[in-house]
């Protein structure tokens, strides 16, 4: 049985995922930031663990809890959006932080305490990015504190694929999904965009490592 650890399940694109994965018969690890999100994980048979990213404290108690585990994948869903603000406001440090500390710091922890966690060879570790990363697309500056975080995510992604060549690590997108992130007028269904993801991690192999890519399988530019 396969065995995939989900960060950040709480809502949205982590909890549908932890429920794919539970449909296909694998063994999930899932962990949400509050204790009280851990209920609707542990009605789907997930094996729970309570992780703050943004915290020290809480990133340590979270190492010595998966002392001994293995997974065949690891997903780091876990993001925060901020100010929806562009470049001709200033930008507050305290929105600033709190950013780059979940998409980025976080990323940057877990990646040294899980890669060496995933299965060699045939194991993946993929990070929940957004096509607004993307610095060829990009074409507005509304969202910047997201977007800049994301660019340094992917940069951090394809970076680690050189000093942990036996896993796949991914940068995906999960496309515009009707989340309380993506708002109700996205086209994608957190379901729809979970199949996409299932399946591009599914069929990637060590020739995909370092690569930033949609939930069809698409190849998005850095």
């Amino acid at each position: 049985m396969k065995k995939s650890l989900v960060i950040g399940a709480s809502r949205g694109i982590g909890l549908e995922l932890v429920k794919q994965l539970k449909t296909k018969g694998q063994e999930v690890w899932a962990s949400t930031r509050s204790a009280s999100s851990l209920k609707a994980l542990e009605e789907l048979h997930a094996i729970t663990l309570q992780l703050d990213v943004s915290s020290e404290s809480s990133i340590e108690a979270f190492k010595q809890s998966l002392v001994g585990e293995h997974f065949d994948w690891v997903v780091y869903v876990a993001g925060v959006y901020g100010p929806r603000s562009d470049a001709k406001q200033e930008v507050n440090i305290q929105d600033f932080d709190e950013v780059m500390h979940t998409n980025v710091l976080g990323a940057m922890k877990l990646m040294a305490i899980l890669a060496p966690k995933v299965t060699a060879q045939s194991g993946k570790m993929v990070f929940i990015s957004s096509q607004m990363a993307s610095m060829e697309q990009t074409d507005s500056s509304s969202g910047w504190i997201y977007k800049a975080s994301k660019a340094a995510l992917n940069m951090c992604v394809k970076a680690a694929s050189s000093s942990y060549p036996d896993i796949c690590l991914l940068s995906v997108s999960p496309g515009w999904v009707k989340t309380d992130m993506g708002g109700e007028f996205a086209p994608l269904t957190a379901t729809q965009s979970v199949q996409g993801i299932f399946r591009t991690i599914d069929q990637a192999t060590l020739a995909d490592t370092g690569r930033f890519m949609g939930h069809q399988r698409e190849s998005i530019p850095f």
